[in-house]
């Protein structure tokens, strides 16, 4: 059994191996700060997330909910919104 096992592993392996990671984005897409001020104290909803994303200029909105735990990596496309216990935005930042 162990053997059959094994057989399934290389093929899998293998269909990992051919993902390439995605390009980098060019052009466009660079979050900015400025102005990202005003949403503090809003109320998390679906159209304060596209007035954050078309204010801040980037692709990508993350919305990060009291104590929630987040990775350390930087992406200049990415703005994260960190919510109170009220679900309201206590900050903002790109990245």
């Amino acid at each position: 059994m162990k053997f059959a096992l094994l057989g399934l592993g290389a093929p899998l392996l293998t269909a990992c191996a051919t993902i390439s990671p995605a390009a980098p984005a060019t052009g466009g897409g660079t979050c900015s700060n400025d102005g990202l001020q005003q949403f503090v104290g809003q109320p998390a909803t679906a159209d304060l997330g596209a007035r954050v994303l078309s204010t801040s200029g980037a692709k990508t909105l993350q919305w990060v909910a009291a104590g929630m735990m987040v990775t350390m990596d930087f992406r200049a496309d990415r703005v994260r919104v960190y919510l109170d216990e009220q679900n309201r935005v206590q900050r903002l930042s790109c990245g």
